[in-house]
């Protein structure tokens, strides 16, 4: 008698081709990829120095499985200031790897073999994915140009079915970097308490906007406690190859995801988390600098000289 040596789930879930481009890139010299979400900018020398450092002093054993507490605390507090929302650092916050995890993690969590997830897209390519690996099924739900890639409750709603779980959301948008404003996120925040839905935001590009004001969906009015909201250090402190996220939500739900977490993975690199501290702790200034850098190289292209091709070349980095 023979078996099927892979799970069927996986025929669902194509190979990345985001990480085909990235692995052709990285081999190639003088190559700048547009590919992946990786800033061009080393991680700061005093973040550096913090994972150097705890590696000098002999920090190299696993932390708690929900990660360093001071750094739980510091990033309860950071959430408080930027956005008004509140987390207890022992037990609504998660340190991962990297938000990926987070996702996963949350996803194996909270659904249910057959449940849907409505996802908007273009979205990131892990969103699918996760989705399937955890036995739920994704339904899509196209953005338009003409709305400026934000997702609207009208399309959200009639994708809806009595198996539907769950909605997804990335925005600040990868790939489009949309930006859905506090009207249209109020929308969607109605929409999932009157539908019972859990909301999976992946906020991960929060500090990364120009012009507009960054909306955090757990800080709308009554979505914190129906919300598995997810960040990290990758973006704001050029940071990706650290592998260091974070997931917060309700108390119930996070217990369930830690469970997940502490087969899957243990806790999250120590050094990393310790560089994460030192981040939280001093590093606002470089995220300042680094948004104004982007910002500079955004307008210099969207100029009138650029979009007609007069102007001399692209901006330097």
């Amino acid at each position: 008698m023979s078996h099927e040596r892979i799970a069927r789930r996986m025929s669902q879930v194509p190979a990345s081709g985001i990480r085909r481009f990235f692995d052709i890139a990285a081999q190639m010299k003088d190559v700048i990829s547009l590919g992946i979400g990786e800033p061009d900018f080393v991680t700061p020398e005093h973040i550096r120095a913090a994972g150097v450092r705890s590696l000098d002093e002999g920090r190299t054993a696993y932390t708690s499985n929900s990660g360093l507490l001071e750094l739980r605390v510091s990033l309860a507090e950071h959430l408080a200031q930027l956005y008004g929302v509140r987390y207890d650092s022992e037990t609504e916050l998660l340190i991962t790897v990297g938000v990926s995890e987070a996702l996963q993690n949350a996803m194996i969590a909270t659904i249910n073999p057959g449940d849907e997830v409505i996802v908007p897209e273009p979205c990131f390519v892990a969103y699918p994915a996760c989705v399937t690996f955890a036995d739920g099924v994704p339904v899509y739900v196209t953005t338009r140009v003409e709305d400026n890639f934000q997702v609207t409750a009208a399309a959200i709603e009639a994708a809806i079915t009595p198996r539907t779980r769950a909605l997804l959301i990335g925005y600040p948008n990868n790939p489009t970097g949309a930006v859905m404003p506090r009207e249209r996120l109020l929308e969607l925040a109605e929409l999932a308490e009157r539908h019972d839905l859990l909301v999976f935001s992946d906020e991960i590009y929060d500090r990364l906007v120009y012009d507009v004001e960054h909306t955090c969906f757990a800080a709308l009015p009554g979505m914190r406690e129906r919300t598995l909201l997810m960040g990290g250090f990758s973006k704001a402190y050029a940071m990706t190859g650290w592998r260091l996220g974070w997931l917060a939500g309700p108390a119930d739900v996070l217990a369930a995801t830690r469970k997940v977490h502490q087969y899957a993975i243990m806790s999250a690199p120590t050094t990393a988390q310790y560089a994460g501290l030192a981040a939280l702790a001093n590093g606002e200034s470089d995220v300042q600098a680094m948004v104004a850098e982007y910002d500079r190289r955004r307008r210099r292209a969207r100029s009138p000289a650029r979009r007609t091709g007069s102007g001399r070349g692209w901006p330097a980095p």
